[in-house]
């Protein structure tokens, strides 16, 4: 099993890379081993989402833990999702499609429902559709403070005074924030999160944090998605509603493209 993940994870958008891995996806499956098997469904649904981009796939192996569920047959590609990202250049979704495209496969995550409460996170929280580190505003500076003062002594956010509130500020395409959670998921995926956090705001790994984000989250998730309810989905992942405008029109434009 771990042989065939890191093939998965070799892919580049060069032609050789695509066939090897069908070979090695049609092996797998062949060889009956439940884990294998599931490995290898992942990889021929998802190979096409991947290979439609020119930036070669991060070769760091992601958390790999399928499903049952069946993964989404449609090749995601830039173009196709661009219309969820109405005020965002395609060039950015191209460069940054990949990495989370292969986290979400690697997290199970590739079903229709989950793939867009994904990308609907990416539109609320980092509409450009990079991995953004927050800046300075009202909502997490004092006037005249130092910046980020507002989050120096959450204890909802595990912060012990500063500079955590700087030092853990929002990153990536969640939009992580906290030293509790800079912790939690530093430790969860291998990440020295609390010895360089900047690592957050940086494109592969973002998309690990957020794929295994919404995995953590993706019983109640799915529960909110099948009653229609985006106002509880989106507070699963926020805690409130900012963004829920955006994660809407995203949400349903997908429903739409991918019907």
């Amino acid at each position: 099993m771990q042989a065939t993940i890191k093939t998965i994870y070799a892919v580049t958008a060069g032609p050789g890379s695509h066939g090897l891995i069908l070979s090695e996806a049609t092996r797998a499956a062949e060889s009956k081993d439940p884990d294998a098997l599931r490995i290898a469904t992942i990889t021929r649904a998802v190979l096409p989402q991947i290979t439609s981009s020119a930036q070669p796939v991060p070769r760091t192996p992601l958390e790999p833990r399928a499903t049952n569920l069946e993964p989404h047959a449609t090749a995601i590609t830039p173009a196709l999702i661009h219309p969820l990202f109405p005020f965002t250049t395609l060039a950015n979704i191209a460069a940054n499609l990949p990495h989370v495209l292969a986290a979400l496969a690697a997290a199970g995550l590739t079903d229709t429902p989950m793939l867009l409460a994904a990308l609907a996170t990416i539109r609320a929280e980092a509409e450009s559709f990079l991995p953004l580190t927050e800046a300075e505003s009202r909502f997490n500076t004092s006037p005249g403070g130092s910046p980020f003062d507002l989050y120096d002594h959450r204890a909802d956010l595990g912060n012990q005074g500063p500079p955590d509130g700087a030092n853990f500020r929002g990153r990536g395409y969640i939009q992580l924030t906290g030293r509790a959670n800079y912790t939690h998921y530093g430790a969860r995926l291998a990440l020295d999160l609390l010895n360089n956090p900047p690592l957050a705001a940086e494109p592969e790994p973002a998309a690990r944090i957020l794929a295994a984000f919404l995995r953590e989250k993706q019983s109640a998730i799915r529960s909110a998605l099948a009653q229609n309810d985006l106002t509880r989905a989106r507070r699963l992942v926020n805690g409130g509603s900012n963004g829920l405008d955006r994660f809407t029109a995203a949400y349903t434009a997908g429903l739409k493209l991918l019907a």
